[in-house]
C-alpha cells in the first residue's frame, strides 16, 4: 500500500522518557558529567558532533554486556504505541532518527514496528567500547536529510511529512516538515517550531494532525 504520510520522531526525551547516554555515563561513574554536557547540547549551546563525541570517549571501557542492561531501564513515552499504531492505520510510514545509539534503539523500534531507523554506532573492541563511534555522526543535519530522503523513497512531498523532536538538533527536521512539532521541548525549540506539545503523551501527536485536517 502506498503511503499517504511520514512520521519522523527523535529517541531521547521523545519516543522514550530517558536520554539514553546519559544512562551509560552513570554506569561508569561520570552520570553527572555526561548529563551536564547533553542538557547543553539539546539546548543548542554546544556543537551535537562534538559533544556526542566528548561523552562517547568517557564511556571507553564499558563492557559491550551493558546494553542489555541499559534497555530494561528504558521506558517508552506515554502514548508512542497507540500513536504509531494510529499512524500506521492511516497509511503513514514511521521513522526514528537518534543522536543515541543502534545497539539501543534497533531494539526499541522492533518492539514498535517501526519502517525506518538511523542512529550512531559505537566502535566495540574485545568485548569494550573503545569510546569511539564508527561512521558518520547523527547531526542535525543528518536528521534533516533522513526526513527528505524517507519522504523521497514514498514518493511523498515534504508537506505530507511530520516531524517530532525536543533537542537543538532536531530542529532543522522540525522546521523542515510539513508539520513540525516541539514535544516537551528546550526553550529554543518552542521558540522556533510552528507547533508544540506541552503533555508527556505522545498520542497527543494524533489529536494536533486532526486539529489540523480539520482547520484544512
Amino acid at each position: 500500500m502506498r503511503a499517504i504520510g511520514l512520521l519522523v520522531m527523535d529517541v531521547d526525551s521523545t519516543l522514550v522518557k530517558e536520554e539514553v547516554i546519559d544512562l551509560l555515563g552513570a554506569e561508569v561513574g561520570v552520570g553527572e558529567q555526561v548529563a551536564a554536557i547533553t542538557k547543553c547540547a539539546m539546548q543548542g549551546k554546544y556543537d551535537f558532533e562534538a559533544a556526542l563525541l566528548e561523552r562517547v570517549n568517557l564511556l571507553k571501557g564499558l563492557p559491550e554486556a551493558i546494553f542489555k542492561q541499559i534497555s530494561k531501564k528504558i521506558h517508552f513515552t506515554k502514548g508512542a504505541r497507540q500513536l504509531i499504531e494510529e499512524m500506521h492505520q492511516r497509511g503513514y510510514k514511521v521513522g526514528i532518527v537518534s543522536g543515541g545509539f543502534h545497539e539501543i534503539v534497533d531494539e526499541l523500534a522492533a518492539k514498535l514496528d517501526i519502517d525506518y531507523v538511523k542512529a550512531n554506532h559505537l566502535e566495540v573492541k574485545d568485548g569494550q567500547l573503545t569510546g569511539r563511534v564508527l561512521g558518520t555522526v547523527v547531526t542535525k543535519e543528518v536528521k534533516k536529510s533522513m526526513l527528505k530522503q524517507w519522504a523521497e523513497e514514498n514518493n511523498l512531498t515534504l508537506a505530507q511529512t511530520i516531524a517530532v523532536g525536543d533537542g537543538a538538533n532536531d530542529l532543522p527536521m522540525i522546521l523542515t516538515a510539513g508539520i513540525g512539532i516541539a514535544f516537551n521541548a528546550k526553550p529554543i525549540v518552542r521558540a522556533q517550531a510552528p507547533y508544540q506539545i506541552h503533555q508527556n503523551d505522545l498520542y497527543q501527536v494524533v489529536k494536533l494532525l486532526e486539529e489540523i485536517e480539520s482547520e484544512d
